[in-house]
């Protein structure tokens, strides 16, 4: 009897011939998360993953891994020997070990007889376990409708018993799903924005524009906390940071005011193509959402496309605010994004941006404009750093 963390896969586990690929993304994904913890064993069995770790390090494994794309529930198990003796014993174990830390009085035991050459059918173990285990321990009864606490066995090459299921992210491991460059800013959606397709299997690479002097390095600084946090989930991150304010200047002098925004966007788009171009990445990232501002419009965001041949990835384009909220405090960036540092956007902001801009409209101001380079000085100028968990 020895115990270990059972990983299940959830949506890798649906895959069909090229599961292997999404299998083998995820266990370098697991060791490069468990490795500081003795670097443990990790090993595939019948549509789970398994890991051999000291028992005292299981905790900080399983908050690890819970933050792992591709993942859908972490247990830790005791692993024994699939004959009944060892099972019943097992079994127990688990149960008393589930009613020391809670005030559990009713189980139900669920089998998964993954081995179907065991003998004894699902729903016989099942009964002939909760048998043994209500004469062994006073005071418990089985509730097949409402259990407090679900006692599970999976007969495999070797038999799992466990009572716990943390809940982890599910999705898809990073790197399956090609990459992406997020603009991030230093508010609330594009933090979520990048989590979202990280969770889809896209690795993220992420461009972030100021406009200093007009905007403080302390706003930077945010935006560099911000990646901090969503790298624990994506891993490394790299960074490419924009000073467009040459740029807004000349917007600000040859164009009209009101489409001061949807100008500085197209600009946006055209510089994170081109570094995107330039370092193989496949699409771009924002965390627009339909609606929540002048440029979000659906004509805004259709100028916005003709600016750039490459696709743009919106996760949040149908979401409401409170519910970017709500995701972002569960990511922990919401507090971050919400300290009071002005970004670019803020710059030369008009009194009425337009909301509803036509592209020949838009394409005549641009006329009054070196677009290529303004483009090019800006991303030539482009520092990169990296940002990690």
């Amino acid at each position: 009897m020895d115990k270990v963390i059972s990983v299940s896969l959830g949506e890798v586990a649906l895959k069909g011939l090229n599961r292997g690929y999404f299998e083998n993304k995820l266990l370098k994904q697991i060791r490069s998360a468990t490795r500081e913890f003795g670097s443990p064993n990790i090993y595939k069995e019948q549509g789970k993953m398994y890991i051999e770790a000291e028992e005292n390090y299981f905790e900080q494994i399983i908050n690890r891994l819970k933050k792992v794309f591709g993942i859908v529930y972490i247990s830790p198990c005791i692993r024994v020997e699939k004959d009944m003796g060892n099972i019943e014993k097992a079994s127990m174990v688990a149960l008393k070990e589930a009613l020391e830390k809670k005030n559990i009085r009713t189980f139900k035991v669920k089998t998964n007889r993954v081995d179907k050459d065991f003998p004894i059918k699902s729903p016989d173990m099942s009964s002939k376990i909760g048998g043994v285990l209500l004469k062994s321990i006073e005071g418990i009864k089985v509730d097949v409708h409402n259990p407090q606490v679900y006692l599970y066995i999976d007969i495999k090459d070797k038999c799992y018993i466990y009572t716990e299921r943390y809940k982890a992210q599910g999705g898809l491991p990073i790197g399956t799903n090609g990459k992406g460059l997020l603009l991030l800013s230093g508010g609330i959606d594009s933090p979520v924005a990048g989590f979202m397709m990280a969770k889809r299997g896209v690795r993220l690479s992420a461009v972030h524009f100021h406009s200093y002097p007009f905007t403080s390095e302390r706003a930077e600084e945010k935006v560099k906390e911000l990646g901090n946090i969503l790298a624990r989930y994506s891993g490394d991150i790299p960074l490419y940071t924009v000073n467009i304010i040459d740029i807004q200047k000349e917007i600000h002098e040859k164009c009209p005011e009101n489409q001061m925004t949807i100008l500085t966007r197209r600009f946006m788009m055209r510089i994170a193509e081109k570094i995107a171009q330039r370092q193989d990445i496949n699409a771009l990232i924002t965390g627009e959402s339909l609606g929540q501002v002048a440029s979000q419009t659906i004509e805004g965001i259709g100028v916005t496309n003709s600016s750039v041949d490459i696709p743009i990835l919106r996760p949040l384009i149908g979401f409401d605010k409170v519910d970017i909220i709500d995701i972002a405090k569960e990511i922990e960036t919401y507090e971050t994004s919400i300290l009071p540092y002005e970004d670019c956007c803020t710059v030369f902001l008009p009194k009425h941006p337009l909301t509803r801009p036509k592209l020949e409209d838009i394409e005549e101001s641009e006329k009054k404009l070196d677009v290529d380079y303004l483009v090019d000085e800006a991303v030539s100028n482009a520092v990169f750093s990296t940002i990690e968990p």
